[in-house]
């Protein structure tokens, strides 16, 4: 079984916006798979399915993107999965231009608040990662203001493929390996 967990804020003031690409990544899978997301356990709200013949849980925390930990330690220990191998966390990342994607199998928080307590509870930054670029805050933009609005229209089309690239990602992780999708994904368009 594997856990693959969007982070995002929860509630309708939040959807949309950049910090929540996770939980549009979960949420086209969730339909490209036809798996139901009306659980509420583990702090999230998720949903249980198969990816190409693989048992999945996807997961969205429920819990505010700075305590994203303790909802995916609530679901890792529940499920006894080996975080290292069975867990696949996405996240909007300000490195990447709108729409990039870059996936790791390891590896610091990178300043993604998100991500340090979810390093932070589960004890290990060794799990795979997709992160789905939403662009570079612009000089003088507060970045929480930055981080927390919406897509231009023009970006819009970049995000979108963004998104479906984070699908396949998550598909050949689940299906093959994270060296393999970071093989096949992680190229410059």
């Amino acid at each position: 079984m594997k856990i693959i967990a969007g982070l995002g804020n929860p509630t309708k003031e939040y959807e949309g916006t950049r910090h929540n690409i996770g939980f549009s990544v979960i949420d086209q899978l969730a339909v490209q798979y036809n798996i139901s997301m009306t659980e509420k356990k583990h702090k999230a709200v998720c949903g249980k399915g198969v990816i190409e013949g693989q048992k999945v849980v996807l997961l969205k925390p429920q819990t505010y993107m700075n305590l994203s930990g303790e909802s995916i330690a609530d679901a890792v220990n529940y499920y006894k999965i080996d975080p290292e191998e069975d867990l696949i966390v996405i996240y909007d990342d300000i490195d990447l231009d709108v729409g990039r994607l870059r996936i790791r199998a390891k590896g610091s928080a990178g300043g993604h608040n998100g991500m340090k307590n979810i390093i932070a509870h589960l004890g290990t930054q060794v799990f795979s990662r997709v992160r789905v670029g939403v662009g570079a805050k612009p000089k003088g933009w507060d970045l929480a203001d930055y981080v927390l609005g919406r897509f231009s229209k023009e970006e819009l089309p970049a995000i979108q493929e963004g998104k479906d690239d984070a699908c396949r990602a998550v598909t050949l992780i689940v299906t093959e390996d994270v060296e393999t999708a970071m093989n096949q994904m992680n190229v410059k368009k």
